[in-house]
């Protein structure tokens, strides 16, 4: 039987769905109808000449494709208190900030109410495919969220991550109500000015309801993975203050002392039973399911850059199934999991053709014989011109382009996705990578997954001595001639001279684009650089983040690090261990 949820059954969130996607098509003509009519006045339209005009064909004829930084201006002038209709009908009255690892500072992007709408929507729609498949029960969610700071603009706008703009929405409690994802921590947690404390009593509050818990969640796999790396570290001291009832005191905010308090009380039972449980395992496999019985998942975004940390998550996972959250950026939401029994690696996202315009432009590499332009910030592809939604091709690769109630046109995301089917007549589409380059010299391009699987095919040579990569970054080290790839691992333990020599050596094969193996050879490239930095280093680039006002919960270990992000270097080369050479191409 269908379980109600504030009016509506999952049930209805699914047709719903189900209709919408049907004459995806028509309704992407209606959506971009209702944000042309909704935002006609704005001034960034007025200046293209739409005139009032909402059909596709005059919308594309009028308006240019554009990047940030050609918005970037309007944006500016939203956030220094200009209240006239400059991007949107209605003034903008939040700014969202982006992550801010990739440039090393975030952008600014405007925030709206339909942009909480739609997240809420996105949330029931795949959670409704979700509970079909996985359902779970009354109870609680161990959920690592945590807010960011909030700064006020020069214009007295509020501006924080996006994930701290919808947490402070009153629709998201009541819908995290509605889908059963009640947190285990008290708002105080949640809203916490220290990280680290957050995160400590996030892991107490969840033990505390450990037989409540259905699932364990955070919006990225990394805050996930962090999370139970801290448990190993802390897990002793979790159970004295569940012994004697008594909070740390590494915990000094008063509030969360306070909230804390109300729900903490002496249970010696429990400590025993988790201290026992934590003493039984071996090598904290499996920890997740040991400690929370009941929970019948893990949840968050596991894709793209979070890849890396799948193999981590699955060893705490156990058998437990990891659940790929749904595709989305600062700037606005694209797609929602409705096939959730598909592994991370596999997962798709159908889009919604009903929370924004999307176009596609279609992508194919540029053959190899023929001469590359050096562009410094994109994949050489051939590009066409964008299509629409339900014109895309199975097998084929696109960069999505966005149009949203928030005030972003014709917006190129920089992603670039794979359509690997059909829901009804919406895309299903699989992310491949962002389109900016990593690491480029001269000739060679090298993108973030390009990177990734350099590290992963390393690190089956660091397993054999039982060492694993903790986290890892990079950066092009110009300063030397020839220019070279410098790739900086955390790793679990010490590892031999001879096994880093190689993991060296194999790191610089693993980059397998021809321009850069070419350049390699003839030495316009240098030879590769390993850089294993102490552990807890990369804590302290995320720390580095937080203070700079980042959400924990939104963090993304940057994995290029540019020469003008001076301080995420410094922390880098001030944590040196050992630096290797590869002897790849000698």
């Amino acid at each position: 039987m269908l379980e109600k949820m504030n009016g509506f059954t999952h049930q209805s969130v699914i047709d719903e769905f189900e209709a919408t996607t049907k004459d995806a098509g028509k309704v992407q003509v209606e959506t971009l109808g209702k944000i042309l009519e909704e935002n006609g006045e704005a001034e960034y339209l007025q200046k293209l000449g739409l005139n009032g005009r909402t059909d596709p064909e005059s919308f594309k004829a009028c308006v240019p494709l554009a990047t940030h930084p050609d918005l970037d201006p309007y944006i500016q002038r939203i956030a220094d208190g200009d209240f006239s209709p400059i991007l949107t009908g209605k003034p903008i009255t939040t700014i969202s900030l982006s992550s801010g690892t990739t440039q090393g500072k975030p952008k600014f992007v405007p925030f709206n109410e339909e942009l909480v709408k739609s997240t809420m929507q996105i949330f029931r729609t795949s959670y409704a495919f979700r509970n079909r498949e996985f359902p779970i029960g009354e109870g609680k969610a161990l959920q690592f969220i945590y807010s960011s700071k909030q700064s006020t603009t020069k214009g007295g706008l509020t501006a924080s991550t996006a994930t701290t703009n919808v947490y402070r929405c009153s629709q998201f409690k009541n819908t995290m109500k509605d889908i059963q994802s009640q947190c285990c921590s008290p708002d105080e947690v949640i809203f916490s000015p220290d990280f680290h404390q957050s995160l400590y009593c996030h892991l107490l509050c969840g033990l505390i309801y450990r037989e409540e818990v259905q699932f364990i969640s955070s919006a990225f796999a990394f805050s996930i993975v962090h999370a139970f790396r801290t448990l190993e570290n802390v897990w002793e001291e979790l159970c004295g203050d569940i012994r004697d009832g008594i909070l740390s005191n590494r915990v000094t905010v008063p509030s969360i002392r306070t909230a804390i308090s109300k729900i903490l009380e002496p249970n010696p039972e429990l400590a025993d039973s988790i201290y026992m449980k934590c003493s039984g395992l071996s090598n904290w496999y499996g920890v997740i399911p040991e400690l929370w019985p009941n929970a019948k998942y893990v949840y968050g975004i596991m894709t793209g850059s979070m890849e890396p940390y799948l193999m981590k998550l699955r060893h705490y996972a156990g058998k437990l199934p990891l659940l790929s959250a749904d595709y989305g950026s600062s700037e606005g939401w694209i797609g929602a999991n409705v096939k959730p029994w598909l592994p991370p690696e596999l997962v798709t996202f159908a889009v919604l053709p009903d929370i924004g315009y999307f176009e596609f432009i279609p992508l194919r590499e540029k053959p190899e014989d023929q001469e590359l332009e050096k562009t410094g910030s994109t994949l050489n592809y051939m590009e066409s011109e964008p299509i629409g939604l339900t014109e895309v091709k199975v097998g084929e690769e696109y960069e999505i382009v966005v149009t949203t109630f928030a005030g972003l046109y014709r917006y190129r995301l920089g992603d670039v996705v794979k359509v690997m089917g059909f829901y009804n007549s919406t895309p299903e589409l699989q992310f491949v990578c962002r389109r900016s380059l990593l690491l480029t010299i001269n000739i060679d391009k090298n993108t973030e997954k390009d990177l990734q699987l350099a590290v992963q095919a390393s690190t089956k040579l660091l397993a054999e001595e039982k060492v694993e990569v903790i986290d890892f970054t990079s950066h092009v080290d110009s300063s030397t001639d020839p220019g070279h790839y410098v790739i900086f691992l955390e790793l679990s333990g010490e590892a031999s001279e001879g096994a880093l020599n190689e993991c060296c050596s194999c790191l610089d094969r693993s980059f397998l684009d021809a321009g850069y193996v070419s350049s390699r050879k003839v030495s316009t490239i240098g030879a590769l650089e390993l850089r294993v930095v102490h552990k807890g280093t990369f804590r302290k680039i995320l720390d580095h983040y937080i203070a700079l006002g980042s959400a924990a919960s939104q963090f993304k270990t940057p994995r290029c690090i540019g020469a003008s992000n001076t301080a995420v270097l410094q922390i880098l080369c001030n944590n040196l261990v050992k630096s290797f050479f590869s002897t790849a191409f000698d």
